[in-house]
């Protein structure tokens, strides 16, 4: 049987009077039930003397019981509702396994279950934060921030994190007497907790929390701050009775209805005072203070203005935290003022409803669902429980200016989990262990080839929740799958694992890669007869970080030899002004340029037009080859043109006009090849296909060998015209090479 303690009343039996402590909640009657909540108790006094089906001890603790009691008036000060005081209630013997949450379900319904649920699943942040090496009272660190936003993650109803908080500050208030236990868990509430209740705008909770556990983590600096406080205490008291009367007569004198009180400093707040500003005990201005309290805005001011009229104000000690609220929501009114007898003096001026806001923060706007029909017909009730969710992110902690709603609808989409050693990472919801690996380490997760989750074995393709303990297998010689980047086998959800995975494998071939791309452009600048070339200025041109990255590319397949031959051409004259030889094409021959007709085949030959058809630029035209006067130039419809190419078709050629192409360069190409029938008919018709201008043509066969050696000197526009035609005459059956003719 759970006997009674002290602050709490009591049966003649030693028991707990529940009767008597329920009656003295500040809880809605309307709105809760103490039947239920009576209920709840006693399935939880019942629970206790079960064994807990996970460790076999048959009685519960004194202290769950006293813990269920603290909890619940906890959060009726809080205004919770029914079901987050029953889950209060129950939440001890759940957790200690003398009663499943299928039997809370059962008899409390699905919404307390829950909320139970809910709650125990954040015991993974005490287990991770145990194992941190934090510093004491240690700010703004990463593992923190990470954990508190690993926190939020956890939370998908806000009463949970109340319901939690009040477990931690029952849980701190108990450890007293537990030197080794006490540091656990004052360093937990410190770093996790105590900023939660701040980021809640529950005053009176982070006080609370902050002070025991600065006194647990530095007692001897809380003990020196104690007993300063202490020895001036009973001075101070009568000081501050003193100026309470001298404000209260001159409020009511000015008509304004107040309620004054002085206003205990909190042990951690002074020191920390102290410690950022660098001052001594003394230089503490508001250890002498006094709150004062008004129906309205208006009376804020008023009261500002009557405070600065009866004591001088201390410059760059004010603070109107009601133009301008702090995060959390906090409005009030600060001034410091040279008061009664020069002592420095500390004043807070807010209306009671601003007050009950600092007091209890976002609970002071808690509705009942479904219950309250103003609340409904309230335009502002939807923004405060907006807020109410928006404020459990941590950025006023970490200083971030980024918009708060925005933050925490992201932090919804991420998972956090925890590494063996019990950091934490979060990623993306939705990530796999394989996502998780990389996310590590890239070497972790290229050698990746299992994975542990809650030191259980689990597919890499693997959902990680959050608060999981994710372990991975590496292999010496493993290598990622190339099946890991199909997105339907699910192996990966982050695109920062999937690049590396990508990355991992154009490593792998990259060496190759450069080796088959230098291999192609060597070859291919080498039959072009290009030498004495800088890479450097094709490779910047094509924007390729460096000469190899451009090998790469090509042998890759991602850059072809036809855009590196076109970029070479395009930077000639960039190369030739730094006497790098590239092009080295002779100048176009003179009779072509001004020609108004360029003769395709057979070089450059004296051309007329004919009087029988006079062609016109744009018409299609053809020639005839005279006898002693050149080219005749018909029109191809012409009746002259037709009976001749009846009579002589060997004469009749194709020509063009010379506005239809560009400037043509002579260029000598040697072609070797296995003799056979046809060969010089095909390579004449590519060179035709490719509309070539042959100036001249040379052919040599070796009867041993069966090899016939063609030169052939032509007009060529461009070096990607040139390096095509290769690949075009390459391309015919017994072609052994195509090669351009050094000159010199």
């Amino acid at each position: 049987m759970v006997k009674v303690r002290e602050d709490f009343p009591e049966l003649a039996d030693g028991r707990v009077d529940l009767s008597r402590w329920m009656a003295r909640l500040p809880i809605d009657r309307d709105h809760v039930s103490l039947v239920e909540l009576e209920r709840a108790f006693g399935v939880a006094e019942q629970c206790a003397d079960r064994p807990s089906q996970l460790t076999g001890e048959q009685d519960a603790s004194q202290s769950s019981f006293f813990t269920a009691l603290e909890m619940v008036e906890i959060l009726a000060d809080l205004h919770l509702d029914q079901d987050s005081l029953v889950a209060a209630a129950l939440f001890r013997v759940v957790r200690e396994h003398r009663l499943s949450i299928d039997d809370v379900s059962a008899q409390f319904g699905a919404p307390v279950a829950k909320l139970i649920d809910g709650v125990l699943g954040m015991a993974a942040i005490s287990k991770v934060n145990a194992q941190l090496d934090v510093p004491v009272l240690g700010q703004s660190e990463a593992q923190s921030e990470t954990i508190r936003k690993m926190l939020v993650a956890l939370v998908d109803d806000v009463r949970v994190a109340l319901i939690k908080l009040a477990e931690r500050t029952a849980a701190i208030r108990s450890v007293k007497n537990h030197s080794e236990k006490r540091q656990r868990v004052a360093r937990e509430v410190f770093d996790i907790y105590a900023p939660l209740a701040h980021r809640l705008g529950i005053g009176h909770i982070k006080w609370e929390l902050e002070d025991l556990s600065f006194r647990y983590l530095q007692p001897m600096a809380y003990k020196k701050i104690a007993k300063l406080l202490d020895e001036k205490r009973l001075d101070r008291q009568r000081y501050i009775d003193d100026v309470i009367q001298m404000l209260s007569d001159a409020l009511k004198a000015d008509g304004i209805d107040a309620d004054i009180a002085g206003r205990a400093k909190h042990i951690y707040s002074i020191w920390r005072k102290m410690q950022r500003k660098g001052i001594g005990f003394s230089q503490v201005y508001d250890i002498r203070a006094v709150r004062v309290l008004v129906p309205d805005l208006k009376s804020c001011y008023s009261a500002l203005g009557l405070v600065h009229g009866l004591w001088r104000n201390i410059p760059n000690e004010f603070d109107d935290y009601i133009a301008n609220p702090k995060e959390n929501g906090y409005r009030s009114l600060h001034t410091a003022v040279i008061g009664p007898q020069g002592k420095v003096l500390e004043i807070q001026i807010r209306t009671r409803g601003m007050h009950e806001e600092a007091e209890f923060g976002v609970c002071s706007h808690w509705m009942y669902k479904g219950t309250d029909k103003h609340a409904k017909n309230n335009s502002s009730y939807d923004e405060k429980i907006a807020w109410l969710r928006q404020v459990l992110d941590w950025h006023e902690e970490s200083g971030s200016s980024s918009d708060v709603a925005e933050q925490f609808s992201r932090a919804q989409d991420r998972v956090y989990v925890f590494t063996p050693e019990g950091h934490v990472v979060n990623l993306q919801n939705g990530a796999t262990p394989l996502d998780f690996a990389y996310h590590i380490h890239t070497e972790v997760g290229n050698r990746c080839r299992g994975a542990k989750v809650n030191g259980r074995i689990v597919p890499l393709t693997y959902t990680l929740k959050t608060g999981e303990r994710v372990e991975i297998l590496t292999g010496k010689d493993s290598e990622p799958r190339r099946d890991w980047l199909q997105t339907n086998l699910g192996y990966l959800k982050t695109s920062r694992a999937r690049t590396k995975v990508q990355h991992w494998f154009r490593q792998q071939a990259k060496e190759d890669n450069i080796t088959a791309g230098r291999a192609l452009l060597e070859k291919e600048f080498r039959r072009l007869a290009l030498n004495s070339i800088d890479y450097k200025y094709i490779a910047d041109h094509l924007h390729c970080p460096s000469v190899e990255d451009m090998y790469a590319s090509v042998g890759a397949g991602e850059i072809s030899t036809l855009q590196i031959i076109k970029a070479a051409h395009q930077v000639a004259g960039k190369e030739e002004a730094e006497g790098v030889a590239l092009l080295r094409l002779r100048p176009p021959s003179k009779g072509s340029k001004g020609d108004k007709v360029r003769i395709s085949g057979v070089g450059n030959l004296m051309t007329h037009f004919a009087r029988c058809c006079k062609p016109l630029p744009g018409e299609a035209i053809a020639g005839y080859i005279t006898v002693g006067r050149g080219v005749s130039v018909h029109r191809q419809d012409c009746n002259k043109l037709l009976q001749l190419q009846s009579v002589e078709p060997q004469r009749i050629i194709a020509v063009d006009w010379a506005g239809d192409h560009i400037d043509t360069y002579p260029v000598d190409i040697l072609i070797s090849a296995y003799d056979r029938q046809g060969l010089l008919r095909d390579i004449t018709l590519q060179l035709a296909s490719e509309k070539v201008n042959v100036i001249s043509m040379n052919t040599v066969t070796d009867t041993e060998q069966h090899i016939a050696s063609m030169r052939i000197r032509m007009e060529i526009s461009d070096l990607a015209a040139l390096s095509g035609l290769f690949n075009r005459v390459n391309s015919l059956p017994n072609v052994i090479s195509v090669e351009r003719v050094r000159e010199g």
